[in-house]
């Protein structure tokens, strides 16, 4: 990314040289809706980021201005809970964890932009909670660790803006290796990361350009499904808490206690989980060709167990199925809009750009937008 406009931007509204931080979007290879299962998800960090400039001001006052939404607020420690702007409030929202956790933060300047696409499910929200709050740990040494940063963003998001996300995007965001996808833990946090070769071939992301209209109430709706299966689980298997420790002979045998619906959402929980461990043996072996299978299984799992996909992710999936060029396809994200991650020939990448625009403008009246991506490091300052 080219710093050079943001510092532009922050010498025209503020004068003086900002301190630079930046933190990347991201993409999850697999391990969907597994988060809140204290499951196991595979994301990485991408070449799109949030940047955040920002000078201590010695006053009261913090001053915010949003380059991607030309628009600008100020308020005060008294007086932050007024703000209505949606963009403010991810920043507000670490402010507002800092001070609930003890820390003292002083009035700043800032202004932050970037180019993670908005509304694609690559978590510009995470982006730019763990850019401020890894900005503010610095600029006024709170002396907080990766950790705490990531939990203090996830805190913010649920809190203060009301997200009840799960804790995978602001980890990604901030422990991101280039060149490697890490294997988190969502338990305890824990994490190994692995090394991917892709070598003639790389991702792509495919925007339906679908909004997730339904997203935030079917979310919170699989989520209690997801628990609804736990209770089931536990009645007859005390040491089942979550989905993560059942097996599916576990399920099958409470099958006759849960609704149909509610038993095909944990099915899907519990295969995914397994994919997630057999995606990382293959990255080890350099299998690309097995990944593939796996991210288009994922796929079908979500879109015939767990519900969440939509006409167009579908479309765009079974667009790739029968290209050589291409090795595995999903819709990645809560559902119901965003991206689908394409695991494709780096030389067919320009040449299905257009084939999957054209086709899927014919079949919805609008052209999807195309986003190569690389991985990318986790949150640091710019010097």
């Amino acid at each position: 990314m080219d710093y050079n406009k943001y510092l532009q931007v922050f010498e025209e509204k503020f004068q003086g040289q900002p301190r630079v931080f930046r933190s990347p979007g991201r993409i999850n290879l697999i391990g969907e809706h597994i988060d809140y299962n204290n499951g196991f998800v595979l994301p990485a960090g991408i070449d799109k980021e949030i940047a955040f400039l920002i000078t201590p001001n010695q006053t009261d006052s913090f001053n915010l201005y949003s380059i991607d939404q030309n628009e600008e607020v100020s308020f005060t420690l008294t007086n932050y809970n007024t703000i209505k702007a949606g963009w403010a409030r991810y920043v507000i929202g670490v402010i507002d964890q800092l001070l609930k956790a003890g820390h003292s933060v002083g009035g700043f300047n800032c202004v932050f932009g970037g180019d993670v696409p908005l509304g694609a499910g690559l978590s510009s929200s995470a982006a730019l909670e763990c850019a401020s709050l890894f900005a503010l740990n610095k600029c006024f040494d709170l002396g907080l660790s990766r950790k705490q940063i990531v939990l203090m963003a996830q805190k913010a998001e649920n809190e203060f803006v009301g997200v009840n996300c799960g804790i995978m995007d602001q980890f990604a965001s901030v422990f991101a290796e280039e060149k490697h996808a890490l294997k988190l833990d969502c338990r305890d946090l824990s994490y190994q990361s692995y090394k991917i070769e892709f070598g003639d071939y790389s991702l792509l992301l495919v925007d339906s350009l679908v909004k997730h209209n339904l997203g935030a109430t079917e979310y919170n709706v699989r989520r209690k499904e997801c628990e609804e299966a736990v209770k089931a689980l536990n009645r007859q298997f005390p040491e089942i808490n979550s989905l993560r420790d059942a097996h599916l002979n576990h399920l099958k045998s409470i099958k006759p206690q849960i609704s149909e619906k509610v038993y095909e959402r944990a099915r899907f929980v519990i295969e995914e989980i397994t994919r997630v461990d057999q995606a990382c043996e293959a990255i080890e072996a350099n299998n690309l060709a097995e990944l593939g299978r796996l991210i288009y299984a994922s796929h079908d799992g979500l879109q015939n167990q767990y519900e969440v996909s939509c006409e167009e992710l579908d479309f765009l999936v079974d667009f790739t199925r029968d290209k050589e060029g291409i090795l595995g396809s999903r819709m990645m994200g809560g559902g119901f809009g965003g991206c689908t991650i394409n695991l494709i020939h780096s030389d067919y990448q320009e040449r299905f750009s257009n084939e999957v625009s054209e086709a899927y403008f014919k079949e919805f009246g609008k052209r999807p937008r195309v986003y190569a991506v690389k991985t990318a490091n986790g949150s640091s300052e710019v010097t």
